[in-house]
Formats: C-alpha cells, structure tokens, sequence
C-alpha cells in the first residue's frame, strides 16, 4: 500500500474521493475501493479504523484475528452468564457456533466485511444467544445496534494458543466425518506460541522460517518515533542474528516483525522481549526531538509499513 493509500486508512470513515478508485478498500475486503465502499449503492457501512479499541486484550484480539491460526479466549458477558469463547477460526469460517451444551463460540476470521468487525461480532453474538445448536452467521450488514464492547467486559483475556484445531472436537463423542477436513485445517496451521513475558507477541515458524510479530497498542506516531530511537541506539534486535524487517498495519495498530533464524524457537524470545519492551517503554517516555539520524530512522520505518487487510 502506497504512502498516500496508508494515510487515509487511518481516517475513521471512508467515503467517495478519500482513497483512490483503484485502491484497495479500507475496509479490508480486498476488493478495489470503487467496487466496495466507494460503489455507488454498494458497501453502504462506516469503516471503523479501530475497531477493537476499548476491548480486553486489543492487541491479541488483533493477532487472533490476523496472525494466529488456531487460538481461543473466553469471554465474560455483561447482562448474562452464558458461556461465550472466542476462537480465531471455527469450522468452515463460520462467525459463530451453539455448541450442544449450550456453550457459544465466536469466530474472528471469517468471510464477511461489513466496515467494523466489532459491531460484526456483537450481531453474530446477540444471534447465537437465541439460536439453536449449529453454525450462526450473517448474511447482510448488521446495521444499526451495539458492538462487542457494549456487550463484554473485563480487561484482559486469557488466551489460549493452540497446536491445531483438535479443540473443535472437544465436545464430540463421534469425530470420524470430520476426521478428514481436521487433517487438512492443523496441516496447514503454522506452528504458534504466545510470548509470555510480554503482551500480544506471537513466534511462528512459516516454512522455513521464523519471525516474532507483536502487536503494539500505541499510537502510531508516538511508536514510530520511539523505534527509530532504539533503531539508531542498536536496540531494535530481538535475539542475536534477528532482523527488524518492518510493521504491519491492523485495525488501527501497527505490528512489528522480526525475521529470526531457523532454529531459534518462542523460548529463547522471553528475556530479550522483556528488555526490548523495557527500552522501549523508555523511548516512549523520551519527550525531546528526533536527531537527524532518528528522522531518517524514523522515514525508514515508516516505508516498512504494510496493511495485512
């Protein structure tokens, strides 16, 4: 996405003349902004920049959503004590499942784009609370109505990364006709861990690699700023032989990469996290101006930036 595209992404709405034709939409949907929210008649809903803001664990929300294959976290209801868990994926992509206990789960990675995901969730959630046992979904825009933040409540989550999705079959006795497409969903999971001594940072091994990427809650000029500080001050390395390689951009937060060499597992990530976020708690808090070396640290990274949606 090019340097104008990645500026009007961090509007709050997106409406005809803000983002180019020929620009992927916003939203997230893939397809140009002209055949999306740009389309006369077409995606008629407010694209919301930051949609998970307000909710427990933002930034791991984000990553189950985008990064994580296979991941679940229980969620705790305002106005009632039905058991709710939200997944990174559930069978088929569906949005949501009633178990036969009862039990509700709620998926982050689905098909449908409807501007903002959060009001998306709240929709799919409201409809599986009245629903019978089975797969629950949207099939047009929610329209007006609460989001998932004026559903939940709390201020963390506890999340569960999986090794595949075994944990679909958790609650059922006959797992034979699902045996096969089980199969093909944990082959093709890459291998996962949430980092422990520090929030949102998730290892994964993709082929024959390995990176560390972890979710950022702050803003993105102040983050910018502060990581081309630890860039000039050589403390943007994560484990010896690691590269700093760029960010993504995701629902509102960017999310920092490093390339790691092959081998060097989540374990041996715990301490050098824990300092790397020390440092840069440090440079958020450096109020004085950039040097030279730090603004063209800073342009650098900046043309790093890509958008995952």
């Amino acid at each position: 996405m090019g340097k104008s595209a990645r500026t009007k992404a961090r509007d709050t709405t997106a409406t005809t003349g803000e983002v180019g034709p020929r620009q992927p939409c916003p939203c997230g949907s893939g397809r140009r902004f002209k055949a999306c929210h740009g389309a006369k008649g077409g995606a008629p809903d407010v694209f919301v920049s930051r949609p998970f803001e307000g909710l427990p664990s933002e930034c791991d929300i984000i990553a189950m959503r985008e990064l994580v294959p296979a991941a679940s976290a229980p969620l705790k209801l305002k106005d009632s004590d039905r058991s709710v868990t939200l997944c990174s994926l559930l069978p088929v992509a569906a949005p949501a499942m009633v178990r036969d206990s009862g039990e509700i789960w709620l998926g982050l990675q689905v098909q449908h784009m409807y501007g903002d995901p959060s009001r998306d969730l709240a929709a799919v959630l409201l409809a599986a609370l009245d629903a019978e046992p089975g797969i629950v979904g949207l099939t047009s825009a929610p329209g007006e109505g609460p989001r998932l933040q004026d559903l939940v409540e709390g201020d963390t989550l506890d999340i569960t990364v999986h090794e595949g999705f075994n944990f679909w079959l958790a609650d059922v006795e006959d797992t034979s006709a699902m045996a096969s497409a089980l199969d093909e969903a944990n082959a093709a999971a890459n291998p996962t861990v949430r980092l422990t001594s520090v929030e949102a940072a998730y290892w994964t091994s993709i082929g024959s690699k390995e990176h560390l990427r972890w979710v950022m809650p702050e803003p993105e000029n102040e983050l910018l700023d502060a990581l081309a500080r630890l860039h000039v001050a050589g403390k943007d390395d994560i484990a010896p032989g690691s590269r700093f390689v760029g960010m993504f951009r995701a629902h509102g937060l960017l999310a920092p990469v490093w390339d790691l060499p092959v081998g060097t597992g989540a374990e041996v990530l715990e301490e050098p996290a824990k300092r790397f976020a020390d440092d840069l708690a440090a440079a958020l808090a450096d109020g004085s101006e950039l040097t030279a070396a730090e603004r063209s640290a800073r342009s650098g990274l900046a043309n790093r930036q890509v958008t995952i949606r």
